[in-house]
């Protein structure tokens, strides 16, 4: 079964307001066994909100719509949908009493444009709506020589839009597809190449015919691995992933850092935890991020002090003066100018000073500028993780 979900209104098409509805919608969808195949965003025209729908229904299976079921003039999505079945509009009386007693118990008097919110498509079931005067709709569109198309209009509002999910939406399309089926999600975090050496390292995990499911998304870089599979169950869905969670740390070995909402940070925090050491950072080049992440992360007793440097001064002469009260002290060195086509990137030189002596790196600083500061902050974070990595096993009695 495949779904699309529909945000309508113009201050989406605008960019007035960001549309979460569709976000929330696709993540119950996947979770109940329904794939997500469209997203659209349509403005208050009524002409383009019957032809999204019309489209939706050929495509999908399974349509949830939100916004436009308003009182006022371009609250569109009641019409569209009839126009899409070949249908009147007709009053539900239960629905106009519910609206009528929601007024009445705020004391305030129904204008009379509330009285289309009681009207449905001709055949269409009303949703009901416990806390707001636009109840959704639920219409069934027949479709010649296979299955019927099932639209769920809901209210853009979204605490109304996700309570109505709950008690009807949800439940009815688990109906429509019988067996109950979860598609459950594991993200695998990478860094330390780029994404086309990474997934030269996966052979044909990538492919898109490929069971479970393996995508790649690049952040400031830092790669994730999303595996998708599915079960009756959640723990079923988990064990068809297993397989290919283990040939991913397999070929990938070291450069696997941290999973699902894991970043660097917490995973070195967590490293220098487990080990009773502690760290502090002196920054040149990164404005301070790296003691930034640090301490955004849970780093109460490990991370014990941060200090930012302006200019190019002092990097070798600081990192030989490692703190008394921390383990490990690590410093990125001042940028060299951003990288240009035309010119070969400078290095960053990162530092790190602990009681056996002092590791230092250098990385070419070349990319994006929006990504330059983030990547060497990560760099810096990345050589302590994998020195911790190294070194568990082998450590220096505690001071």
């Amino acid at each position: 079964m495949r779904a699309e979900v529909i945000s309508i209104g113009d201050e989406l098409t605008t960019g007035q307001r960001l549309d979460t509805n569709s976000q929330w919608l696709s993540e119950r969808l996947l979770e109940i066994g329904v794939e997500v195949a469209f997203h659209t965003t349509v403005g208050d025209i009524l002409a383009d909100n019957i032809l999204v729908f019309r489209q939706a229904t050929e495509r999908a299976d399974v349509i949830v719509a939100t916004g436009g079921l308003g009182p006022t003039a371009d609250d569109l999505t009641r019409q569209a949908i009839a126009d899409v079945a070949g249908v009147p509009l007709v009053q539900d009386d239960a629905s106009l009493a519910h609206i009528k007693a929601l007024f009445a118990r705020r004391k305030r008097e129904m204008p009379p444009a509330n009285l289309v919110q009681a009207l449905f498509p001709q055949g269409s079931r009303p949703l009901h709506n416990p806390h707001g005067t636009a109840p959704g709709i639920d219409c069934t569109i027949a479709r010649p020589g296979r299955a019927a198309a099932r639209i769920f209009a809901l209210p853009g509002v979204p605490a109304e839009m996700q309570e109505m999910w709950t008690a009807s939406v949800g439940p009815a399309i688990q109906e429509l597809l019988g067996e109950k089926r979860v598609i459950a999600h594991y993200r695998i975090k990478c860094f330390g190449v780029g994404e086309s050496d990474l997934e030269a390292m996966l052979p044909d995990l990538i492919a898109r015919q490929r069971y479970p499911l393996v995508g790649i998304t690049v952040h400031q870089a830092t790669i994730t691995l999303r595996i998708t599979a599915a079960g009756q169950t959640p723990q079923l869905a988990r064990a068809a992933m297993q397989p290919t969670i283990d040939t991913i740390h397999k070929c990938l070995g070291a450069l696997v850092f941290g999973e699902e909402d894991e970043e660097l940070e917490d995973v070195v925090v967590r490293q220098l935890r487990e080990r009773s050491e502690t760290l502090a950072v002196r920054e040149w080049g990164t404005c301070g991020l790296v003691a930034h992440w640090l301490a955004s992360a849970d780093s109460a007793g490990v991370f014990q002090s941060g200090t930012v440097f302006p200019g190019q001064q002092g990097l070798d002469e600081l990192a030989a003066q490692q703190p008394a009260n921390a383990d490990y002290l690590l410093c990125v060195g001042p940028s060299p100018q951003a990288d240009s086509p035309s010119s070969a990137p400078g290095n960053l030189k990162i530092v790190l000073a602990h009681a056996a002596g002092v590791v230092e790196k250098e990385f070419p600083f070349a990319g994006h500028p929006e990504i330059l500061r983030p990547r060497a902050a990560k760099l810096a974070l990345n050589l302590l993780r994998l020195h911790l990595h190294r070194t568990t096993d082998d450590r220096l009695p505690r001071r």
